[in-house]
C-alpha cells in the first residue's frame, strides 16, 4: 500500500512538474523572442560555399534568430532552483517536491548548463563573427566536459561497471568505465548537433527520447531524475509550439548541446548505454551520414549522399521540409520503443537465467 502510494505521489509529482514546465517556457517565450530579434540578428547564415544544395533549400531560413533553446534548459534550471530553494526555507511538502538530488540530477543539471553556455559561447560567435567554432574545437570541448563528468562518477558515485542487456552489469574498472563515459558523451553531443537542421527535427526527437528515459528512470525507482526528464519534456513542448514549420527560431547550439550531453548523462545514470543506438537511432543515423559522406569524399572523391546530414539528403530528393521531419519523428519513436522493449524484457528476467 506504502509503495502504490509512493508510485502514484510521484506520478502526480512528475506530471505536474512538466505541466509546469510547458507553461513556464511558453510564458517566458514572448520576452525571449524579443530579445532575441533586438540585439542577436542576423540570426542563422546560409551562405555555405561548400554545399549549395543546402543553401538552394534553406537559403529562404536566413536570418532567422538562433538560441531558442534557451528556453528550454532556462526553464528547467529555474524550476529546479526554485523548488530547492523552497525546500531549504520551509519544512514539509516542499521538500518532496524538489527534485534535484546528488545521486540523480546534480551531474545532468550541471550538465545541461555548462552545455548550454559553451553552446550560447558558440552561437554568439556565429551571429557576430559569422563564424562559430570548428570541428575540432567542438571537440575538445566535448572531451573536457566528458572528462568532468567521467570524474564525477566514479569518484562521487563510485561507478566501475557497465550493464550488458541480457547479461548484467560487468564491472571493467574505473579507467575504461571513465573512457567509456567520454566516448558517449562525445558521441552523443555530436550526433544531436548534426540532427538540428530542420524546423521541430531535433525539438520532436529529443522529445521521443527523453521519454523513453522518463519511462526507464521510474521503472528503475530513480524519480527525482524522472521528475527533471519531465520539465525537460514540458519545456521541449512549449519551444515545439513555436519550432514547427514554419519555425519563429532555431534551437542552436545553446540547446542542442544542453540537451545532448544530458541525454548521454542521463543513459550513463540508468546504465543503459547500450540501449542508445536505438533510443537515439535519429541522432546515430545523422552522424553517421555525415561520417560516411566526409570519408568516401576524402577516400572516393565522391559523394554518396546529395547533401548531409542526411535529412538534407532526403529534401535534396523532394521531399517537403514537414514531411521529413515527421517521418524521423516516426523513426525516432519506434526506435525509443524498441529499446524500451528491449529494457523491460531484460530487467524482469532473473539473475538465475543469466
Amino acid at each position: 500500500m506504502e509503495q502504490t502510494v509512493f508510485t502514484i505521489f510521484n506520478a502526480v509529482r512528475m506530471f505536474v512538474i512538466a505541466t509546469l514546465s510547458f507553461f513556464v517556457a511558453i510564458a517566458i517565450t514572448p520576452l525571449w523572442s524579443r530579445i532575441l530579434f533586438k540585439y542577436f540578428r542576423p540570426g542563422k547564415e546560409v551562405e555555405r560555399k561548400d554545399a549549395p544544395i543546402f543553401m538552394s533549400l534553406h537559403k529562404k531560413k536566413e536570418g532567422t534568430p538562433v538560441m531558442g533553446g534557451v528556453i528550454v534548459w532556462f526553464t528547467v534550471i529555474l524550476l529546479a532552483l526554485t523548488f530547492w530553494y523552497f525546500s531549504k526555507t520551509m519544512d514539509g511538502f516542499w521538500s518532496r517536491v524538489n527534485f534535484l538530488s546528488r545521486g540523480e540530477t546534480y551531474l545532468p543539471l550541471g550538465f545541461l548548463l555548462l552545455a548550454a553556455l559553451v553552446g550560447m559561447a558558440d552561437d554568439m560567435l556565429g551571429i557576430f563573427k559569422r563564424k562559430g567554432l570548428s570541428i575540432k574545437k567542438r571537440l575538445l570541448i566535448y572531451t573536457l566536459v566528458a572528462i568532468g563528468g567521467a570524474w564525477w562518477f566514479y569518484n562521487k558515485l563510485g561507478w566501475d561497471f557497465i550493464n550488458i542487456p541480457f547479461v548484467g552489469d560487468v564491472v571493467i574498472g574505473k579507467f575504461y568505465f571513465a573512457l567509456v563515459f567520454i566516448f558517449i558523451i562525445i558521441a552523443t553531443a555530436f550526433s544531436a548537433n548534426e540532427t538540428d537542421g530542420l524546423d521541430g527535427l531535433s525539438g520532436g526527437v529529443f522529445l521521443t527520447m527523453f521519454a523513453a528515459y522518463a519511462v526507464i528512470a521510474f521503472d528503475q525507482g530513480k524519480m527525482d531524475l524522472v521528475v527533471f526528464i519531465a520539465a525537460i519534456m514540458g519545456a521541449l513542448i512549449a519551444f515545439l509550439w513555436f519550432n514547427i514549420y514554419p519555425a519563429k527560431f532555431f534551437m542552436g547550439d545553446t540547446g542542442v548541446m544542453a540537451l545532448g550531453f544530458t541525454l548521454g548523462v542521463i543513459a550513463v545514470l540508468t546504465n543503459t548505454i547500450f540501449l542508445l543506438p536505438f533510443i537515439a537511432i535519429i541522432p546515430l543515423v545523422e552522424s553517421l551520414s555525415v561520417i560516411v559522406q566526409v570519408g568516401s569524399k576524402k577516400i572516393r572523391k565522391k559523394k554518396i549522399f546529395l547533401s548531409t546530414p542526411i535529412h538534407h539528403h532526403f529534401e535534396a530528393l523532394g521531399w517537403p521540409e514537414t514531411q521529413v521531419t515527421m517521418r524521423f519523428w516516426v523513426v525516432s519513436a519506434i526506435g525509443s520503443i524498441i529499446g524500451l522493449i528491449i529494457f523491460l524484457v531484460d530487467s524482469k528476467i532473473p539473475p538465475l537465467f543469466r
